[in-house]
């Protein structure tokens, strides 16, 4: 089970959303690239980074505090990223860059022929990250729900080629609630890629319960604000997830 720390950028800065919510964000670090050498001292595999305000504006903005990740952890493991890919020179300018995996969200559903076109010039780098509120997906920074179910759009988008879903439920991100379970294993029952559980991460039992169903399809979760409140503690929850591998 990959534990994936995620390091959202908002104004160059690391902080943590409640809701999505751009006006309720936390202030966790000044340097996002010492704090993503920090999960990887603590064992990080892979590291989740969100461009929040390319989110919202549609297109990167910080750059520079993603180059400065890239340079502090090199080679070591994969960076995926989302927020604000719209279009096929962003997604190479990004993998020319260094970051392994692109995650598309609004623009998958809003635009599905541009993630055909993504999942064929860049295979096995397209991540879609599905958002979703009672079996519903939402869209535009969670600002808009559609009629479109999950596992509907999601088997569509597995026929495309893309790597993994990114499977959050909304009404628990960033809330400490414990993560869908359920939803997320009815979601990654239903392809044969990967699914990666995001949102309401709240501790360690929530880590256990995912490892119980990883043999589902569940390859990992995005751990948000439970490691920056002290909630969970990375590296001792990593641990223990290989524990429960190896067993």
């Amino acid at each position: 089970m990959l534990l994936i720390p995620a390091i959202d950028l908002k104004d160059g800065h690391c902080v943590r959303l409640k809701q999505g919510d751009m006006d309720q964000a936390t202030t966790f670090g000044e340097d996002p690239a010492a704090m993503a050498l920090k999960w990887v001292e603590a064992g990080a595999r892979r590291l989740h980074l969100v461009d929040l305000n390319g989110a919202f504006a549609g297109k990167p903005q910080n750059f520079a505090a993603i180059k400065s990740i890239l340079a502090a952890v090199g080679d070591d493991i994969p960076v995926q990223l989302g927020g604000g890919i719209r279009d096929l020179d962003t997604i190479e300018k990004y993998i020319d860059g260094g970051i392994s995996y692109v995650i598309i969200g609004t623009a998958a559903v809003k635009n599905p022929g541009f993630l055909k076109d993504a999942c064929s010039a860049f295979g096995g780098h397209i991540i879609v990250g599905l958002d979703a509120k009672d079996g519903k997906v939402a869209t535009d920074g969670w600002s808009k729900l559609t009629g479109h179910e999950v596992v509907d759009l999601a088997k569509k988008f597995e026929d495309y080629g893309v790597e993994s879903i990114i499977y959050t439920d909304i009404g628990r991100d960033g809330m400490l609630s414990g993560v869908n379970i359920e939803a997320t294993v009815r979601l990654a029952q239903s392809l044969s890629i990967p699914v990666i559980a995001s949102g309401g991460l709240a501790g360690i039992a929530d880590i256990e319960k995912l490892c119980a169903v990883e043999g589902e399809g569940v390859e990992g979760v995005i751990c948000g604000r439970a490691i920056y409140s002290g909630d969970l503690d990375f590296a001792q929850a990593q641990q223990r997830a290989d524990e429960l591998g190896a067993a």
